[in-house]
């Protein structure tokens, strides 16, 4: 897929009916030869809409119709350019924990390691502090409601659990971990947040919060490199859950078919959490992507497809059988 094109499939599929700001932007650099030119001056992986665009944002640039922020970003390149290459994508949404849960139903119950490959600022290893509401369901941590609700619409039978799990261990590994004590590392994190997504600003600000009261252990390095050795450091006599959200689409097929080879021969449960198409499984096992699920994520337990997903936790499809 050229750069226009993923442009513009980012503003028609991604971005639609969620923020008309990158909506326009996009549509409008997929139509622009001489942004599409900067951009595709950077490296491949240094091209996608998420990051150029929130670089951008961090740079400066507000909601605006496209010709004005044409004008803005040509004359801001330079620096938009210098935050690209020093930066990466780094969505954190807890918001994903709601997916999570289901997925860790099976041990719901129990205490458990918890290590998260892509963690970002590692906001989504604290599952056990937000509250969470699936229809007319509830749930809180122990010691009572979070300042952090995450609703997540449900279809079908999703298995939620009576309660939180007790994570008595949880860490973290990415190639450049983000402080939740850094204020620079936080409004980088804002600024990954789309346009007219208040909800999602405010939740990451909560989230920080109860992060920053037992900030995480996070590690720097690369996951392949890097995981069999935290799975091996955590507690071995509880349940170990690894998992990651859309972080496996950035690793080169190769590495991400080593990775999954590595990860399924570890003493531990995998969790992944990644568009269509990331993690290869039967297909006769999950309902094929519909038009419906052409923006979802598909949820998986080692290896095996659970659910469709929205991709900030927002709602989650399990099928019936």
């Amino acid at each position: 897929m050229d750069t226009a094109e993923s442009y513009r499939r980012f503003a028609t599929i991604e971005a639609h009916g969620y923020s008309p700001c990158y909506e326009t932007w996009c549509r409008g650099i997929a139509d622009d030869a001489a942004l599409l030119a900067r951009i595709e001056a950077l490296p491949p992986p240094k091209r996608q809409p998420n990051l150029v665009l929130g670089a951008a944002r961090y740079v400066g640039a507000t909601v605006s119709p496209f010709p004005e922020f044409r004008d803005w970003f040509t004359t801001n390149w330079a620096t938009i350019r210098e935050v690209v290459m020093t930066h990466r994508t780094q969505t954190n949404e807890a918001g994903r924990s709601a997916v999570l849960l289901p997925a860790m139903e099976p041990v719901a119950h129990e205490q458990v390691a918890l290590i998260e490959i892509g963690a970002a600022a590692g906001l989504c290893l604290f599952p056990d502090r937000y509250s969470y509401r699936y229809g007319d369901i509830e749930l809180d941590p122990d010691d009572g409601r979070s300042s952090v609700l995450l609703p997540c619409a449900t279809t079908g039978p999703v298995p939620i659990p009576k309660r939180l799990p007790q994570v008595i261990f949880r860490a973290g590994i990415d190639l450049r971990p983000l402080d939740v004590r850094n204020p620079e590392d936080m409004r980088w994190l804002e600024c990954l947040v789309w346009p007219e997504q208040h909800h999602r600003l405010s939740r990451l600000r909560d989230s920080v919060a109860i992060a920053r009261r037992e900030p995480p252990h996070l590690l720097a390095g690369d996951l392949l490199e890097t995981v069999a050795d935290l799975v091996h450091s955590a507690p071995q006599d509880v349940p170990i859950i690894v998992f990651g959200a859309a972080v496996l689409s950035y690793l080169a097929p190769e590495a991400r078919a080593r990775f999954i080879e590595s990860v399924r021969k570890l003493p531990c449960t995998w969790i992944s959490y990644e568009a269509p198409g990331v993690v290869p499984f039967d297909p006769a096992l999950l309902p094929p992507t519909g038009e419906a699920h052409s923006r979802q994520f598909i949820l998986a337990r080692d290896g095996e497809p659970l659910a469709y997903a929205g991709p900030h936790g927002q709602s989650i499809d399990w099928p019936a059988n």
